[in-house]
């Protein structure tokens, strides 16, 4: 047992809450600058263990409460925690705390955190070994000085208080004080008996009648015993049955009383097997729900499965309807579509012929048009120009007019040409690219189904894995079971360590909380796992991600964990990873939205401050649902996934998991990449098809407007030519304002011709109108209903004729039966779970059954008692009648008084009704004597009694006086045996402690004996003679002497003639005698080695090392000195800020270095 730590807060200089490092079992050296705190540290301990701060005051405590700036301390505690590994102090617990609070109106302490007295506490560090009797494994500074300068006689109370001998001079003092009092009492007596003689001597006058008086009176007094020892037999008759009856009763109850004991071991063992099923029922049932989840989940597949299932099937029986059905209406649309064509070819044939007379019409009104326009023109030319130059001049520039609107329209014919051109060109290659997406669009639906046949081989393959998976996860299960059975001591052994801190990392965050404390540092945020939080559900992926990153520190800047990795290397504090926010990089990570995982970083909570280090730690890490899923976001995104269950995914490709299965999954994901690869390039394929039909329509309705424009165009450039040649034709001609007579015979046909023709233009027009809106109609109904429709027929039959809905079929069939046998697993284990649960329930049915006819019984077994208890109780009621009966018998028998010699046998053969006849005649004698002076007899019979009672008292007091002077003189005798005893141990130890502090010298002990006659020694006038006692006893010692030799040459020398160093060797000589003689489980030294020179400081130092090491004591010193400082174990060093004290372990070189530099700063 030793001290392990100390925890103090608001005790004098310690204002804050103060808690060592643990203790070394061996030596502990405490150092610090005067006035620091030191003192106060070992008070603290005193506090707790010690008499020196028993029955405080209130002015008392409330000095005990740290005073400083600030906040006043209004309670304050210690706490000291002991290793009582060894069990020395009785309680079951390796490690036990013992508290002591203080404030100003309490004083309370705790043990384990529950609150005792103070009694209790001193009992139980007594039963530990803290001797109240030796104080001295606490050796405060002034002990030795004190020691020094005792007298032989103190010495010898030393002695006596240390061998226990308080405790016979206490029961001696107690015996003396009865001894008096039994004096005084039979000096009382004496005169009462004298005063009672006197009084008799004067009732003895009326002597003859008195006599009669007094022998009827002994007659009635023999009668009356007679009758009343009767009655006292039959009393006692009547309780030796009673008793007898009395332990018949408990012999019954006994034997119910142990039965019952049987039957509640019984039930406890069935009420433990109820808690077994209890338990067994529990899991089962967690099991069952998740059994019946997961039947759940897998009867949610099945339904999809079957869902999706009938919806291909009834696609598939849609599409074979809408095929019949198609082929039905194309056949008929094919014969509607051929008989418009041929009625189209027929109107289309009328229609050109129409639109041929129309433009033929047309020409003949133009070329008729200008020639009337030529000859009102010719008619008119004298009138408009002055000669035929002007005429001339006008023409050509007429006619370069016209030129330059027939290049124009040339050019724009040209480029007609060209579109039209282009149009068509384009249009093939529409219908070349139209073919090849068709002829591709044919091989990607082979290649689809040959891909999904693959695919359905794979589901195979994996599904047969899976089910040899699910038969090793059995017997896993099964080897599982047995080793969480075997863990369970390893979980009971392991709840003490920290979950899953390493022991350096836990140091080092420990050194790192007391550095920012001791160092006022800011800006340290924690370690990661105090900074986030998340659901339960998160733990596991959290801590398998995170790994060991969960105990890094979170710093604001790279300066602070270099100022606090400095302290840390020089002190050694362990080994602590930082993540100075201002250094963070995080990854710049893309991740694309899905159902299928959701970044961690979304589930956790944490400070907006903090993102840089988580975004370091989990940004690159995703949740999935399954292995699969995390297996194929991985490759695909470069990310790094985790299951819920722990299950790793790196993105370089490592996973957990069966390697079988994981490569089936890699092929088959890799080929549903492939399959839906040529899914989406069949539908861009149908896209570009549909697309490039669109564009062909449009670009065929474009070339139609076209070659209609270039009619026109052409329809102009002709009319433009002939313009051109009849101006050229009137240049140079004669300017004439008559016309010939041809000329006027024309001109007056040219008009009635002109008139009809446009009537027959007109009507032609019209018959081509109603023919071209027909012909419209036509190819509007043939290109937009009957074709498109004829396209829609034909899709349909093409889709219908697709493979890829009947190789879905069977993928989902395959994937039905894989998800049915799932169900029927899962169904399987569910019917398990419900028979075990009523086996479990049966089982504990019947044991409750059983534990209820068990308890019936002890009921039966606990009545039977009750009912003895019950005739027990009648029987002691009987019986206390009849022991007051018999009470009430002795006492009148004594109240009779002293009888007659005969009186116990003269009338002891008769009966009680002669007895009672003869009392009788004897009472009517004795009224006969009624003149006698009754009180004069009343009192001589009083005094009588009085007389004889008071001597009785008298022989008990002499009796107890006798018995008392014989206890003393035991006493007496013990309590010299207890102090030669206790002498002997200490003068031993004292010559073997001497001998290892002085080398070469020697040291005893003198016990030192009053003689009779002897006038004592020479220190005689140091103590002086011993008083005696109350009876005079002399005490057989009367002190003890210390003679040394420092060199072991020459005469010893007593206390007086010794140095002042030389007397503290002797008084620490002393204290280690004592301790070794009643050995304590700790010493506190406070500076013992203050007054000697440096070879008893080494001496003292070596023989703590020798006590530390040889009988496992600890020692706890404070010094000034380096001989002690060099042999500890642990240093603390206690320094003082601001009136507070701080406490904090020291490298021995740091030490060193503070008592160097304290004893420079003293020298000087």
């Amino acid at each position: 047992m030793y001290i392990k730590k100390v925890v103090i807060e608001g005790f004098k200089s310690y204002r804050e809450e103060t808690s060592t490092e643990p203790f070394s079992p061996k030596v502990n050296v405490v150092v610090g600058a005067n006035g620091s705190g030191k003192s106060n540290f070992f008070h603290a301990i005193r506090f707790v263990l010690s008499d020196m701060f028993q029955n405080l005051r209130s002015e008392d405590r409330g000095a005990l409460l740290h005073e400083g700036a600030g906040h006043s301390v209004v309670s304050a505690f210690v706490e000291i925690v002991f290793d009582n590994s060894d069990n020395r102090i009785p309680v079951d617990k390796e490690e036990v705390r013992l508290r002591r609070t203080v404030a100003s109106k309490k004083d309370e302490y705790y043990l384990d955190g529950k609150h005792v007295s103070k009694t209790e506490v001193m009992n139980l560090l007594e039963s530990a070994g803290f001797s109240r009797s030796n104080p001295y494994y606490v050796v405060q500074q002034g002990k030795i000085a004190s020691l020094t300068l005792m007298k032989d006689s103190e010495r010898l109370d030393l002695l006596k208080e240390i061998g226990g001998t308080r405790v016979y001079e206490d029961r001696r003092r107690e015996s003396l004080k009865i001894m008096q009092e039994t004096a005084n009492k039979r000096k009382q007596i004496d005169q009462v008996v004298r005063y009672l003689e006197d009084r008799l001597r004067e009732l003895d006058e009326e002597k003859e009648e008195l006599k009669k008086y007094q022998q009827l009176d002994k007659q009635r007094r023999s009668l009356e015993y007679t009758i009343l020892d009767h009655e006292l037999n039959d009393a006692r008759n009547e309780l030796a049955s009673m008793d007898d009856n009395r332990r018949k009763i408990s012999e019954r109850m006994s034997n119910a009383d142990n039965e019952v004991v049987d039957l509640r071991e019984k039930v406890k063992s069935f009420d433990k097997e109820i808690k077994v099923s209890t338990k067994g029922i529990n899991e089962t049932r967690s099991e069952k729900e998740d059994a019946e989840k997961k039947r759940t989940e897998a009867l949610k597949v099945v339904s999809q499965i079957e869902l999706d299932l009938r919806d291909i099937k009834d696609r598939i029986s849609s599409e074979k309807r809408a095929k019949d059905e198609a082929i039905r209406d194309l056949h008929s649309m094919k014969k509607e579509s051929e008989k418009s064509k041929s009625e189209l070819a027929e109107i289309s044939r009328v229609h050109a012929a129409k639109l041929k007379e129309e433009e033929e019409i047309s020409k003949s009104i133009m070329d008729r048009e200008k020639r009337l326009s030529i000859l009102y023109q010719k008619q008119g030319r004298a009138t408009q120009f002055k000669n035929e130059a002007a005429r001339d001049e006008w023409l050509r520039k007429e006619i370069h007019d016209l030129e330059r609107v027939l290049l124009s329209n040339r050019k724009q014919e040209s480029l007609l040409q060209d579109e039209i051109q282009k149009l068509k060109d384009e249009i093939d290659n529409l219908t070349n690219y139209i073919e090849s997406r068709k002829s591709e669009s044919s091989k990607l639906e082979s290649a689809l189904a040959n891909k999904q046949k693959d695919h359905n081989d794979f589901m195979k393959q994996k599904n047969a894995l899976q089910d040899e998976r699910k038969s090793f996860w059995k017997e896993e299960n099964s080897v599982t079971a047995e080793i969480n059975g075997l863990k369970g001591d390893l979980v009971k052994a392991q709840k003490s360590l920290d979950h899953a801190t390493p022991g350096d990392i836990r140091r080092g965050l420990n050194s790192v909380s007391r550095i920012i404390r001791d160092h006022n540092i800011t800006g340290v945020f924690g370690p990661v796992l105090e900074l986030v939080d998340c659901e339960e559900k998160f733990f596991t992926a959290v801590e398998v991600t995170a790994a060991n990153s969960l105990f890094h520190v979170v710093v604001e800047n790279d300066d602070i964990s270099t100022k606090i990795i400095q302290v840390l290397t020089r002190e050694k504090g362990g080994r602590v990873t930082f993540i100075p926010l201002n250094r963070v990089h995080a990854p710049n990570v893309n991740v694309p939205q899905s159902s299928d995982f959701v970044p961690l970083l979304k589930k956790l909570k944490f400070r907006p401050d903090h993102r840089r280090a988580f975004e370091q730690v989990f940004g690159r890490t995703v949740i999935c649902r399954d292995l699969e899923t995390a297996t194929r976001v991985a490759r695909s995104n470069s990310l790094d996934c985790i299951t819920l269950d722990g299950d790793q995914v790196a993105r370089k490709g490592g996973m957990t998991g069966d390697k079988k299965i994981t490569d089936l999954i890699t092929k088959h994901q890799q080929m549903d990449a492939e399959r839906d690869h040529a899914k989406s390039e069949l539908e861009q394929f149908k896209v570009d098809i549909t697309s490039a039909m669109k564009q062909k329509g449009a670009l065929e309705k474009a070339l139609g407007k076209k070659e209609k424009s270039l009619d026109n165009i052409r329809n102009q450039i002709e009319q433009i030519q002939s313009g051109i040649t009849m101006k050229n034709d009137e240049m140079g001609t004669e300017l004439i304002d008559q016309l010939t007579l041809e000329e006027r015979d024309l001109l007056s046909r040219l008009n009635p011709e002109i008139t009809g023709l446009k009537e027959k233009f007109l009507s032609c027009k019209n018959s081509r109108i109603e023919i071209e809106t027909r012909k419209e109609e036509l190819e509007t109904n043939l290109s937009t209903n009957l074709m498109r429709r004829q396209k829609e027929l034909e899709a349909i039959i093409s889709s219908a004729d697709s493979k890829t809905l009947p190789v879905e079929v069977e993928s989902k069939e395959q994937e039905l039966k894989q998800s049915k046998r799932t169900l029927d697993e899962a169904t399987t284990v569910l019917k398990a779970n419900v028979d075990a649960i009523n086996n479990f329930t049966k089982k504990m049915e019947q044991l409750k059954c059983q534990r209820d006819d068990l308890k019936a019984l002890e009921a039966k077994l606990e009545q039977t008692v009750q009912d003895g208890a019950k005739d027990l109780e009648q029987l002691m009621n009987s019986r206390t009648v009849h022991l007051a009966k018999q009470d009430e018998c002795m006492k009148k028998i004594r109240d009779l008084g002293s009888l007659p010699a005969d009186a116990f046998e003269a009338y002891k053969r008769k009966n009680k009704k002669q007895l009672q006849k003869l009392l009788y005649d004897c009472n009517e004698q004795l009224k006969q004597f009624s003149h006698v002076n009754q009180k004069a007899l009343d009192q001589y019979v009083n005094f009588t009694e009085q007389r004889e009672q008071l001597q009785r008292r008298r022989a008990e007091l002499d009796a107890g006086d006798e018995k008392i002077r014989e206890l003393i003189s035991v006493l007496d005798q013990r309590k010299d045996e207890s102090i030669e005893r206790t002498f002997k141990g200490v003068a031993k130890h004292f010559r073997e402690v001497f001998a290892e502090l002085v080398q070469g010298g020697h040291g005893y002990l003198v016990m030192m004996k009053k003689k009779d006659g002897d006038a004592g020694d020479e220190d005689n006038d140091e103590d002086g003679p011993r008083e005696p006692d109350p009876e005079g006893r002399i005490e057989k010692y009367i002190g003890v002497k210390v003679k040394v030799s420092f060199t072991g040459k020459g005469e010893t020398q007593s206390m007086k003639q010794l140095s002042g160093g030389q007397k503290t060797v002797v008084a620490l000589t002393l204290i280690f005698a004592i301790q070794r003689c009643d050995p304590a489980p700790f010493y506190l030294f406070d500076e013992i080695d203050a007054a000697l020179d440096p070879q008893y400081r080494t001496a003292v130092g070596s023989v703590v090392r020798r006590l530390a090491d040889s009988a496992d004591t600890q020692f706890i010193a404070t010094t000034f000195r380096p001989e002690i400082l060099k042999v500890a174990d642990k240093i603390y060093g206690v320094t003082h800020k601001n009136r507070v004290s701080y406490i904090n372990v020291v490298s021995k070189e740091q030490a060193m270095d503070f008592i160097e530099h304290d004893q420079t700063h003293n020298a000087s």
